[in-house]
């Protein structure tokens, strides 16, 4: 008896330091995050950060490096401000952009009835009224124009009585603002709509605020659709990112330069025949060149583009510098030949990379998780091309657990990406991690499916008005190849996703044909009328459905509130599910995942509701992502057994 507990004991115990080698949900979280201050101003090393959090105390730490981008050690920083330019500091050193939230509108009890000091309410006249996860309160986040040297002027307000952000919200920071190359004018990004119209509309445009005359010129009014980024060249040419469409967030995203003044009849658009979508770019410091970031094929690469010598001189097609199996998310800047920029994985967080832009070389620059990383075990991440139900080839990339033995049989889970029109590129998530999830004995297929960018513009707009049709058939597709491998254990299949990834469990949940034995929705949308009469940004549902759920005679809208509706298919619903809903998601609104969760009960179906009261779309507190990371497989561990 002593001798088999000794066994017994023997085998936990190398079971735990085979545990121990394979990614856990603490270690993911405590990873240091690497990001990039800047160059410094003589382009010879790279400022960045390295946060950390820490479970134990719910908290972060932030330390700043000085790295030499030509490689060695790094040195620990307190002050950055004299080594990296300040873009918001005048040429000549004189004036500073600052954002400060300024009150606008009454909106609160007291604003309105002064001696109700203890009343709480707040009243509204139109739409706009929250937005993401936070409620109006009648102020605006405007600009100010200070004087840091001497008193040659007073604080000015730019955007004075408008009821406008910049940055723009709830996203937008320091890229919105800045100054002209002599420093006569502010240049901002704002969308200057309000209330029902503001929630309609994604129509931002670049405005220039001249320092002398106090008067306010839209540069870009000619467009409708985004404008946003604004950049100049040493050469004092200014450059932005474009979207024509109004009221479609994910239209193609094209580089615009201007060589004239007066709006549209001096502009190009560098990228207007390119069939793709530009994430960021960067001038070349001689301004002959422009750098950018793209999707491409389940990746995202760096791309050149040789910028025309003049208005009516040839546009030449980008051309691809990086190459490989991993996401370059960000550029830094450059000096001469040398690139750096913010490289990641699926097995690895975001470091900084330097890259040869005549060759596309890369190396590693930054090195904050080596160490992590050299006591874990790495998955194998394959990309698959499946074929669709009308016969095109799909990018699926397929992650196997550490140390995996095709002999044995595995469970395994089909992802279902967000957005819908976000990029299943090579990113690494501190939430849906890969690795993590095939660190604990998983499988997962991450199909591209219709909707996606980096398969040209008519595959990453077909998914609009057709949310339940194309890209479902795609993910099932996806499945069932990869199913039909003998490794992959056809009893134990599971489907997780969050935001549109969420709809999609949801939706599948009532049309999968037993495929599935679990699902996982994170903050998805469950009912699209109830969805469309509580989300903040119209624009989205409005595209996306195809119209309102009113207009009887539109025959796009009907379908994708009733036939693409999971409310309308939960009869069909007979698997377990997770529902995990944030209490301050107003993009995708609590009564979503609790209407979603009753209906569960209500069936008889196996079903738990995990509720953060505090949390957004997103989950960002570090107790309560482990808290989510323990549950996820938990459930997982209930419902596909995974080491039976």
């Amino acid at each position: 008896m002593k001798k088999k507990y000794l066994v017994l004991c023997l085998t936990a115990f190398l079971g735990s330091i085979q545990a121990q080698k394979n990614l856990t949900p603490q270690q993911l979280l405590e990873l240091n995050r690497v990001s990039a201050v800047g160059l410094t101003n003589d382009k010879t090393a790279v400022v960045y950060r390295s946060s950390q959090y820490n479970v134990a105390g719910n908290s972060k730490t932030t330390k700043y490096y000085l790295q030499p981008i030509k490689g060695g050690e790094k040195k620990t920083i307190s002050d950055y401000s004299n080594l990296v330019k300040d873009g918001h500091v005048s040429p000549d050193g004189q004036l500073k952009i600052t954002a400060e939230n300024v009150k606008i509108e009454r909106v609160t009890g007291t604003d309105y009835y002064p001696t109700l000091e203890n009343s709480n309410v707040r009243i509204y006249e139109s739409l706009q009224y929250r937005h993401w996860d936070t409620w109006e309160d009648g102020e605006y986040s405007h600009l100010f124009v200070e004087n840091i040297k001497g008193r040659m002027m007073d604080r000015v307000d730019i955007m004075k009585g408008e009821p406008y952000d910049c940055p723009t919200m709830p996203f937008g920071g320091g890229e919105d603002y800045l100054w002209s190359p002599d420093g006569k004018k502010v240049l901002y990004v704002t969308k200057k709509l309000h209330g029902t119209a503001y929630t309609q509309s994604t129509n931002t445009d670049i405005y220039a605020y001249d320092i002398a005359t106090q008067k306010t010129e839209n540069l870009t009014g000619y467009n409708n659709g985004y404008d946003m980024a604004p950049a100049f060249s040493s050469k004092g040419l200014l450059g932005w990112l474009q979207m024509k469409r109004d009221g479609y967030e994910s239209d193609k995203n094209d580089i615009i330069i201007r060589y004239k003044e007066g709006g549209k009849k001096g502009d190009i658009n560098l990228t207007k025949d390119w069939d793709g979508t530009v994430n960021s770019f960067l001038w070349s410091n001689e301004g002959d060149k422009i750098y950018f970031t793209a999707p491409v094929g389940g990746t995202v690469h760096l791309f050149e583009l040789a910028v025309p010598t003049s208005y009516e001189a040839k546009v030449t097609a980008p051309k691809q510098i990086t190459k490989g199996q991993f996401d370059v998310h960000g550029i830094v800047g450059h000096n001469g030949a040398t690139m750096v920029v913010a490289r990641r994985d699926m097995n690895h967080a975001t470091e900084l990379y330097t890259v040869d832009i005549t060759t596309g070389e890369m190396k590693q620059l930054t090195h904050e998780n080596d160490a992590i990383y050299e006591g874990i075990n790495k998955s194998n991440v394959v990309k698959r091309m499946v074929k669709t139900t009308d016969g095109k080839e799909m990018v699926t990339w397929v992650i196997y657990p550490p140390n995996f033995d095709k002999n044995k049989k595995y469970p395994t889970l089909l992802y279902c990406q967000g957005g819908p029109q976000g990029a299943l590129s090579q990113f690494y998530s501190f939430r849906w991690n890969f690795q993590l999830m095939a660190a604990q004995g998983y499988i997962v297929v991450a199909p591209n499916r219709r909707g996606m960018p980096g398969y040209g513009v008519e595959w990453n707009e077909q998914i609009s008005g057709d949310y339940g049709g194309q890209n479902m058939k795609d993910y099932l597709a996806a499945i069932d190849a990869v199913a039909e491998e003998p490794y992959v254990d056809k009893n134990r299949l599971g489907c997780v996703g969050a935001s549109y990834g969420g709809y999609s469990c949801f939706y599948l949940a009532g049309i999968h044909e037993k495929r599935f034995k679990t699902f996982i929705a994170h903050d998805g949308i469950f009912n699209w009328k109830s969805m469309y009469g509580t989300t903040e940004e119209m624009f989205f549902v409005n595209w996306d459905m195809g119209g309102h759920y009113w207009d009887k005679n539109n025959k796009v809208a009907q379908r994708s509130f009733n036939e693409f509706n999971p409310i309308e298919h939960v009869q069909k619903w007979d698997t377990p599910i997770l529902i995990i809903q944030g209490g301050k998601d107003f993009r995708v609104p609590i009564g979503q995942g609790l209407e979603a969760f009753n209906a569960a009960q209500m069936r008889g179906i196996k079903s738990k509701l995990l509720y953060f009261p505090e949390e957004n779309h997103w989950v960002l507190s570090v107790q309560n992502a482990l808290i989510w990371q323990t549950e996820f497989f938990k459930w997982l561990e209930e419902t596909l057994t995974v080491d039976k």
